[in-house]
């Protein structure tokens, strides 16, 4: 799964890129443009419950689910027609299977904003607009040759295709993102227009970037941007985020205990909050297995059936399906052991129907 981060230049999206992969590599200075290509980043979407897993099993090796984040240099008005770095960036967004637009809170005035002020939801436009607007592009570049060879040749693939493309351009036309309209395509229609990679269509996940001074008002922000952009948001402190990006283990849970008693508060938020939102807002979900070799998080859609699921580790494993052992990864947990949570009846026996659920825990039977 990949992930651009996007946003107006100076917001802190490099900065929140460091600290994301714990790295140096994406240069975050207080100048526009300072990222010309991408960075790009694998980070481990981490899970108290699989370490969990893995202190029950006495486990030599924990594999994550996984996210590759891009860092992508700053937009500003008229990137659609080629101002500041313009479409070179649009093309990097289109690679991505979701958006994290970073929305700058903070008010620190030794960083300019481009704009010359604050103003998260002026961001949340300028940036909407321009992604509308080279999707409108796009379209108005391909529609009238596929209209034209529908009407030729009577395919029905470009006529259904044409229909689609003239609703979306509708949507855009009105200023609106193109995702909405998601839910109400068929496969067949959304299998038609994937490969045009419409920005718009692509999830978007808000992170509203504050400042430290702002962590004790944390909730009442993400609050506020949830009604106003209808829409998850995530909250998050860059800044902050950087600053602890080389502390590990007890050092970092005490840097954090210090800071909840600094500040007040009960929650601090963590990029591990935005990592889990994007992870589910692309629709994936994952199940976990364990042992003593390795305890693991294996990425699969949403709604997957147990046959699929195996298919994430071979494709054999699919094809041979017979049965899942499958128990809830609380109960397992709660249990000690995978035979004492079969004792108490909690591993279940399932078929090729069962549809896996966020957080199981899953043995496979199968035939070769």
């Amino acid at each position: 799964m990949k992930v651009g981060i996007v946003g107006l230049p100076n917001v802190g999206k490099s900065t929140l890129f460091n600290a994301l992969t714990k790295s140096y590599s994406a240069p975050a200075e207080n100048f526009p443009f300072c990222t010309i290509e991408p960075n790009v980043g694998i980070v481990n979407v981490k899970d108290k419950r699989l370490e969990a897993l893995s202190v029950m099993s006495n486990t030599q090796k924990i594999v994550y689910a996984a996210i590759e984040f891009v860092d992508i240099a700053g937009l500003v008005k008229g990137a659609s027609a080629g101002e500041g770095l313009g479409n070179k960036f649009l093309s990097h967004i289109r690679e991505t299977d979701a958006i994290v637009q970073v929305l700058r809170y903070f008010k620190e005035t030794d960083v300019v904003h481009v704009e010359g002020s604050v103003d998260p939801m002026r961001d949340v436009e300028i940036i909407n607009t321009e992604l509308i607007l080279a999707d409108l592009e796009q379209i108005e570049r391909v529609l009238p040759n596929i209209q034209k060879r529908a009407k030729l040749a009577a395919n029905k693939d470009d006529a259904k295709l044409a229909e689609v493309l003239v609703q979306i351009q509708a949507v855009l036309q009105q200023g609106k993102i193109a995702h909405s309209l998601k839910e109400y395509l068929s496969a067949e229609e959304w299998k038609l227009i994937k490969a045009y990679n419409f920005l718009t269509m692509k999830p978007f996940v808000y992170a509203i970037n504050i400042s430290q001074e702002d962590i004790p008002y944390a909730h009442k922000i993400q609050e506020e941007f949830m009604v106003k952009l209808q829409s998850p948001v995530s909250i998050v402190c860059a800044k902050l985020e950087s600053e602890m990006m080389e502390l590990e283990g007890e050092e970092k849970q005490e840097f954090i205990r210090e800071l909840l008693e600094m500040d007040k508060v009960t929650h601090i938020p963590t990029l591990d909050d935005l990592i889990a939102l994007a992870y589910n807002k692309v629709g994936l979900m994952y199940y976990f297995t364990t042992g003593e070799k390795e305890s693991r998080a294996w990425a699969i859609p949403i709604w997957s059936t147990a046959p699929q699921a195996a298919g994430a580790i071979h494709t054999d494993f699919e094809k041979w399906f017979i049965k899942a052992e499958v128990v809830k990864c609380v109960d397992l947990l709660a249990s000690g052991s995978w035979s004492k949570a079969k004792e108490k009846g909690l591993v279940k026996l399932e078929g090729k129907e069962y549809i896996v659920q966020d957080w199981d825990v899953m043995v496979f039977k199968f035939n070769v």
